[in-house]
């Protein structure tokens, strides 16, 4: 009880705050900050921030009850895939970076989905026109990871059971919870959950989609999620170890991956059996650049994450500051460093068991001076560029890697995910963003279990031979990404957002609103954003817009003429449309926890 009045306190504090704040940003509170429209929520012990207030609510109960980071944020993400379950939920794929309080290192956790063993460029092209199903069909969907996720983190390094961590997660799928602004909305929009009787069924109950404030079961998702409790439950004598295998067995081996492939089987998907027993979600070594004093960690393999190292490697050699935040100066180089580096991620990035990525090029200084000479002050460029970064390595040997680009049809760059981080007392340091990729993924209910699949397949090529070309047990090349920093030795700032493509715009933009421009971290995820799709987007067919470039309107007007005549194609959004973020970060001098959320979104942040 005492945690629930401290929630209900805390939001009766931020709406009171937004609501004081509301239209007076750039007026300065008595220590000359400027004001935002959140405050930041500061603690000494842990920290929690989500895209739901119910799922950061259940992180925090979890720690309250003296569990560890690991164990709440899988409390918490359980929740969020009911709560937020348009965005994500048991069938997201996802990626997750960790720091280890113990060992004091920087993990990768690839949660990302594989495609399945019948899954092939020749049968595509035999059987579906040579196209890939964007956003809709068990033929755009690749193997749940999250479940294997959850499993790594409580078995590795949380303390606590399945039984202990998902008992909110049960009693509000079961019991229902009322249905928030954004939810409502994506169930009353939504197409193809109509097209399908079993997500109907689950989503639609009588036909019709669930109000705002009604109250929203999934009994389904109940039971599935107690069978893995269940399992865990009677394995308890042979130790904890074992009890958690025998839950995460139960999905990928047991009943419900039994239950899953006939589903599939008889509604037209590629999933088999074997899909599923052969998953595995995989601890990798990340990737990382020393950035002004900053270690940056991304995600290594089958996510876009790296991309932004190669862009912050360019910016470092420009003095960003003295452009002045969002001047037009600022503005050009970045996009025009987003351009590199994104064409950079087509030719290289994929899933590092199918390809090789030469991380000691992509990564060197010496690469990022070539590519920053071919960044024109005046003008913006138009054209696609990879580089050469294998001359850079000690294996100098040309990498002979095809990139197709097309500038047609309408693929999306934007898209649907969701995120939740957790830094807890002894500063274990978790970001973690699971997804769907596209609201409700893939559009089906898998038979009576509860769940959609994500929708990440229409994200591979069909053009062998590229980095990112589909192949049986392949993960794609995914949106995923999120942002872990250390600052001299100590941890310092987890960080992540929703956005699909322009994930890594809005986490760099972010980023370089703290250690460039100074900000604290409220006023570095509320300033005004600017997007491009100026690269090829991830889904199916990968359309690239040259010269595309997209900002908030609170941009200044002198700013964006100038923008214009440098020759950026631009569009000028909302004054607070562009943007889901959350972090959390760590004040190295007072040991201080401050969280922080966007306005633009209902996300919401937690600290003690």
């Amino acid at each position: 009880m005492r945690s629930l009045n401290r929630i209900a306190l805390a939001g009766i504090v931020i709406c009171f705050l937004a609501g004081v704040t509301m239209g007076q940003e750039g007026e300065s509170n008595t220590n000359g900050a400027a004001r935002t429209m959140r405050p930041i929520v500061r603690g000494r012990h842990f920290a929690v921030a989500s895209m739901k207030a119910e799922a950061t609510r259940a992180a925090e109960r979890i720690l309250e009850k003296g569990g560890n980071a690991f164990d709440a944020i899988v409390a918490g993400q359980a929740v969020l895939g009911i709560v937020d379950a348009a965005m994500n939920g048991v069938g997201s794929d996802a990626v997750l970076l960790v720091y280890d309080a113990k060992t004091k290192k920087v993990y990768s956790i690839d949660a990302e989905g594989t495609a399945p063993r019948l899954a092939t460029i020749e049968w595509y092209k035999e059987h579906n026109g040579g196209k890939l199903p964007v956003n809709d069909s068990l033929l755009s969907g690749t193997v749940p990871g999250c479940i294997d996720a959850w499993y790594i983190l409580l078995d590795r390094w949380g303390t606590m059971s399945f039984a202990q961590v998902l008992t909110e997660a049960i009693d509000l799928a079961e019991n229902g919870f009322p249905v928030g602004d954004s939810f409502a909305r994506a169930l009353a929009t939504s197409q193809k959950l109509r097209k399908y009787p079993t997500s109907t069924k689950a989503y639609l109950p009588n036909n019709r989609a669930p109000q705002t404030g009604e109250i929203f079961r999934n009994p389904d998702l109940a039971r599935t999620l107690r069978r893995l409790v269940e399992a865990e439950t009677q394995n308890k004598s042979k130790g904890r170890h074992a009890a958690l295998q025998a839950a995460r067995d139960c999905f990928y081996k047991g009943d419900i991956a039994r239950e899953m492939a006939k589903f599939s089987e008889e509604n037209g998907g590629l999933f088999r059996y074997e899909d599923f027993a052969n998953y595995t979600a995989k601890i990798e070594e990340p990737v990382s650049i020393d950035y002004h004093g900053y270690q940056i960690y991304k995600n290594a393999s089958a996510s876009q994450g790296p991309a932004e190292l190669f862009a912050l490697n360019i910016l470092a050699g420009y003095d960003l500051k003295a452009m002045g935040h969002n001047s037009a100066e600022y503005i050009h180089t970045s996009v025009e460093a987003i351009k590199l580096a994104f064409a950079d991620r087509e030719k290289y990035l994929g899933d590092m068991d199918f390809i090789k990525i030469p991380y000691a090029g992509l990564l060197s200084k010496e690469y990022a001076a070539e590519r920053r000479q071919l960044i024109d002050q005046a003008t913006a460029s138009l054209a696609f560029r990879p580089g050469t970064a294998e001359k850079f390595t000690s294996d100098a040997t040309p990498l002979d890697r095809p990139v197709k680009i097309t500038t047609s049809d309408n693929a999306e760059h934007d898209g649907d995910t969701s995120y939740i981080a957790v830094v807890d007392g002894s500063r274990n340091m978790i970001t973690f963003t699971p997804s769907l990729h596209s609201a409700f993924g893939t559009g089906v209910v898998m038979g009576d279990l509860g769940f959609i699949f994500n929708c990440r397949g229409d994200y591979y090529s069909l053009e062998a031979g590229e980095a990112n070309a589909l192949a049986p047990g392949k993960r794609p090349r995914s949106t995923l990404q999120s942002t872990l920093v250390m600052k001299d030795g100590q941890p310092h700032m987890v960080m992540g957002t929703p956005g699909a493509d322009q994930q890594v715009l809005l986490t760099m933009q972010t980023l370089l609103n703290m250690i460039d421009f100074g900000m604290n971290v409220q006023q570095a995820i509320e300033a005004p954003k600017w997007l491009t799709r100026a690269f090829p987007a991830s889904p199916f067919p990968h359309t690239m817009y040259p010269g595309d470039l997209s900002v908030e309107s609170r941009v200044p007007e002198a700013a964006r003429k100038q923008l214009l005549a440098r020759g950026h194609k631009l569009r000028v959004t909302g004054a607070w449309s562009d943007g889901s973020l959350a972090a959390i970060v760590i004040d190295l001098k007072t040991g201080v926890l401050n969280a922080g959320t966007d306005p633009r979104t209902e996300a919401y942040a937690w600290a003690w």
